[in-house]
């Protein structure tokens, strides 16, 4: 199993996800991730999409479960997730989520977080948080430093930047983590789609 995880690429992981919502083909895997502003974490396109599902069908993470035609419209082939598949999808969040130095990836763990138990994904996330607080002592003591040997500001734009982007992500951690430890903070998959996830699966299917 770890050598598949290795070789999940987040578009990869996205696509395990969608999947635990139910069988589709990849032409409706790109309308709803679209419709979800997915693209906005991975590169979303025909090429890209349809390639990640033939590697992803080959590594037993996703099988073919049909093929149906509408009208004039091309075949399409329907995929369903396997166990395997399931178990990635988690096996990766779970890797990814408390790395500090994969921000994209982190991003798409975040996205797919809800897959864990909610006291796992907290204790990962705190787990970061701990990374990321040494990660900024040691940015901004090199700043103090740094300006103590009288290094020009110009010179320390990048390490500024580094130590206010590494302070505001604690701060969105230190909330998060609160909102998380609230019972009223809906987590995890219910029995029922929601209403919006039905329309969404609907317009992705035309």
């Amino acid at each position: 199993m770890r050598d598949v995880v290795d070789r999940l690429t987040p578009l990869g992981v996205m696509v395990l996800a969608l999947l635990r919502e139910g069988d589709m083909h990849p032409y409706e895997m790109i309308r709803l991730m679209r419709m979800r502003h997915h693209d906005r974490l991975v590169t979303v396109t025909h090429g890209t999409v349809y390639h990640t599902v033939a590697r992803l069908e080959r590594h037993g993470l996703l099988a073919e479960v049909g093929i149906d035609r509408e009208g004039r419209r091309p075949e399409r082939t329907t995929y369903a997730l396997t166990d395997a598949g399931t178990a990635a999808v988690v096996e990766w969040v779970r890797r990814e989520l408390p790395r500090v130095d994969r921000p994209e990836e982190f991003r798409v763990a975040l996205t797919e977080a809800h897959n864990l138990e909610r006291e796992e994904a907290v204790a990962l996330l705190r787990t970061r948080r701990e990374a990321l607080a040494e990660a900024h002592r040691a940015l901004a003591a090199g700043l103090g430093h740094a300006r103590m040997k009288g290094v020009r500001e110009e010179y320390l734009l990048e390490a500024g930047h580094g130590a206010a982007v590494t302070a505001a992500e604690l701060a969105w951690l230190d909330d998060a983590l609160q909102r998380l430890d609230r019972p009223d903070f809906d987590w995890g998959a219910t029995d029922e789609p929601s209403e919006r996830h039905l329309h969404q699966r609907e317009a992705a299917r035309r």
